[in-house]
């Protein structure tokens, strides 16, 4: 297949995947494989992927900067460091894992992080007025989501949306918020990240400029389309590829 074609199909699955995002989330179950099928290795794809959504990120997160808050006994600032030297952790151990070991371990990440989107789509409930999470606990549950943030990331925007409504914020805030944090903990895998020669920049720039564009047009869209289907496609997508991957991985 000629180039040109491949950055042309690169493209408009980005474009899909940031819709999906703006919409659902879910946008790397789309990405991660497009740049498998690109010819990538499985570290490879993540890292690029990483940096590469990295920018529709810092837009989603500046966008609902007014509602960003902290937790009660835990600041807004505190959980941006916690974002920060987690991120760094999880870069720091993803770079550190031989490619070998990490294409055997990306289809259990990928379950996980299906059955994580299913639960925080149709099992979670909102704990707004319920039993909250200390601010020892709320750390430790940001440290966590944080260091596999950096290291993997599918499905840490509703880890930390059920880990932030636990920790007492309200539901809008804890969205506002995690976004933020999100874009906060990629920031430093993305500085790590940056230095590695995993990173396939050509096709990086590719999935961030549909991305960006995709995450417009989900804005537009938000109102326009029914969210509950969107998220059983993203379901459904890490399902086929979760069982394409465990195929690739132990045939």
């Amino acid at each position: 297949m000629p180039h040109w074609l491949m950055y042309l199909l690169l493209f408009v699955t980005a474009l899909i995947a940031g819709t999906q995002n703006a919409l659902a989330g879910g946008g790397s179950f789309i990405t991660f494989p497009a740049l498998l099928f690109f010819g990538m290795g499985a570290r490879a794809a993540n890292i690029t992927s990483t940096i590469a959504l990295f920018p529709g990120q810092v837009t989603t997160g500046f966008a609902g900067r007014a509602h960003v808050s902290g937790a009660e006994g835990l600041s807004f600032r505190v959980l941006v460091c916690i974002s920060l030297a987690g991120g760094v952790v999880g870069a720091l151990l993803l770079l550190a894992t031989p490619e070998s070991f990490f294409a055997r371990l990306v289809p259990f990440l990928v379950l996980f992080a299906t059955a994580v989107f299913a639960w925080g789509s149709f099992f979670r409930q909102a704990a707004e007025g319920g039993r909250h999470l200390s601010p020892v606990y709320a750390a430790l549950a940001q440290t966590a989501i944080s260091i596999y943030g950096g290291y993997f990331g599918g499905g840490i925007g509703m880890l930390m949306l059920a880990a932030l409504t636990l920790a007492g914020l309200k539901l809008r805030n804890a969205g506002a918020t995690k976004n933020v944090l999100a874009g906060v903990m990629n920031a430093s895998a993305v500085a790590i990240f940056a230095f590695s020669h995993d990173v396939h920049w050509a096709a990086a720039c590719v999935v961030a400029v549909g991305a960006i564009a995709g995450g417009q047009a989900g804005a537009w869209l938000l109102v326009r389309v029914n969210e509950k289907l969107l998220r059983v496609a993203v379901v459904a997508i890490g399902a086929v590829l979760t069982i394409g991957l465990f195929v690739r991985a132990y045939n």
